[in-house]
């Protein structure tokens, strides 16, 4: 493998750089070169500075033959979506209006991942503001449909072997969506276990971070790094966070309860879509349940829009006078949506959301998962001005609940398609742990030609 150290996982290649069968400055050429043969057709960066990279990669070499501490990641390149503050290279958040901009400090999710030795490769292209207009990423599987948004260079980057990691953000299906039209494993852990303080904020109440890798390992183990309690953002929590890494090793103490909503928007799946989720619950045969919602369930993805509209009106109040001209139309029409909601609505929305957190903490007591779509079906084409329905996500974002988007099926084409699975809140390495488990069994009965 040492020919293409851009294949290793990030595990691999932490355990490598550590023990020194390789070194952070040839896994980041390797990268680098990969960035330079295919990202002119992918288009995934929207800052990349080689140089600097190999700087820090130098420097965590240097640390380590020093015989100094090494961190989790010591040596790995990372890539950033462009919300994220960093203090040595420019934060755009997709848009002209903020070219060139460079932030005095960085993200506490940057310290982190400096903390922990990583090498910060660059910043992913994010759709404006990390909203809804198409970024010009394309997608790596085909370059004529979209990686998905908002976190479009961060799953096209991961996708494309560019770097092994990356970061996102959702506040509708932002990393679960991109992750099954990318075909990479998106993980967004339970609201509040990253801090997002230094990210662009579009929604206060919404707004999480997320992760791309290519393997289930990877992902838990950049979500361990990142974690922690940060005072200065309100969704944060002060306890333990669960131990990301330990659950996706782990084996299940007994074969796992998994649900399955039937809900109305389903009929928006594409055929291959369905007909591969479909082939998913048989296989996974008396472990799935299937349940129709009530009619307030079904409704969730409305409570979401409201209290996503009324926010973005809110933190876009002075660009909606300074610079609306500048906007696009999506984002436009987003605020004026927003500026039409009462704040009565909004509080009544907040009160629900509310509701659905005890709903699901009572439903979890008796399933480890809820299997669901991660998108409608393969990524859209480019053509059609669309990043693709958010609706599969948005329920369990605004639970906050913890959500994977897993690379199962494969559509027409050969083009990927995720299944999402979704846990209880704070009980991120169970989802984990029973995401492996849906891998094995699924593997397993497979080889069986079942």
């Amino acid at each position: 493998m040492k020919h293409d150290l851009s294949l290793y996982s990030a595990a691999q290649a932490a355990e490598a750089v550590q023990h020194g069968r390789i070194t952070s400055e040839e896994l980041v050429q390797s990268c680098l070169e990969r960035i330079q043969s295919t990202d002119p057709s992918i288009g995934a960066w929207a800052h990349l500075e080689p140089e600097a990279a190999l700087a820090q990669a130098r420097e965590a070499d240097r640390i380590r033959k020093s015989g100094r501490a090494t961190g989790a990641l010591h040596g790995v390149p990372v890539g950033l979506k462009d919300i994220v503050d960093t203090r040595d290279m420019p934060t755009e958040y997709g848009t002209s209006v903020f070219k060139g901009h460079t932030p005095e400090l960085d993200a506490r999710l940057a310290e982190r991942l400096r903390e922990a030795g990583a090498v910060i490769m660059g910043k992913t292209v994010t759709t404006e503001f990390a909203y809804m207009h198409p970024s010009t990423t394309r997608n790596p599987a085909d370059p004529l449909r979209t990686p998905g948004g908002s976190s479009s260079g961060s799953a096209a980057a991961v996708a494309a072997r560019h770097v092994p990691l990356a970061v996102g953000s959702q506040t509708g299906g932002s990393v679960i969506r991109p992750a099954s039209f990318c075909g990479t494993y998106g993980f967004k852990p339970t609201r509040g276990t990253i801090s997002r303080t230094g990210l662009f904020r579009t929604s206060v109440s919404l707004d999480q971070v997320g992760v791309f890798a290519n393997t289930l390992e990877d992902v838990a183990l950049l979500t361990d790094v990142l974690g922690g309690y940060d005072q200065t953002d309100p969704a944060s929590f002060a306890r333990p966070r669960a131990a990301m890494l330990a659950g996706a090793q782990s084996d299940v103490p007994v074969e796992p309860d998994i649900a399955w909503f039937d809900m109305p928007f389903h009929d928006r799946l594409n055929p291959d879509a369905k007909e591969g989720l479909e082939a998913v619950i048989s296989e996974l045969g008396p472990r799935v349940e299937r349940f129709s919602p009530t009619p307030q369930l079904a409704d969730l993805v409305n409570v979401h829009k409201t209290i996503y509209d009324y926010e973005v009106a809110g933190n876009f109040a002075e660009l909606a006078v300074d610079s609306f001209d500048a906007l696009s139309s999506e984002l436009q029409d987003g605020i004026k949506r927003g500026q039409s909601i009462s704040s009565a609505q909004y509080e009544d929305c907040l009160g629900v959301m509310e509701s659905a957190n005890q709903f699901f903490a009572n439903f979890f007591n008796d399933f480890d998962g809820i299997l669901a779509p991660s998108a409608s079906g393969q990524a859209p084409m480019i053509s059609l001005g669309t990043t693709g329905d958010a609706i599969y996500c948005t329920t369990w974002t605004l639970a906050g609940l913890p959500s994977l988007s897993m690379p199962l099926l494969v559509g027409e084409n050969d083009l990927p398609i995720g299944v999402q699975l979704i846990g209880a809140l704070e009980e991120d390495d169970r989802l984990l742990r029973t995401a492996a488990w849906i891998q094995k069994s699924l593997a397993q009965q497979n080889q069986n030609g079942e």
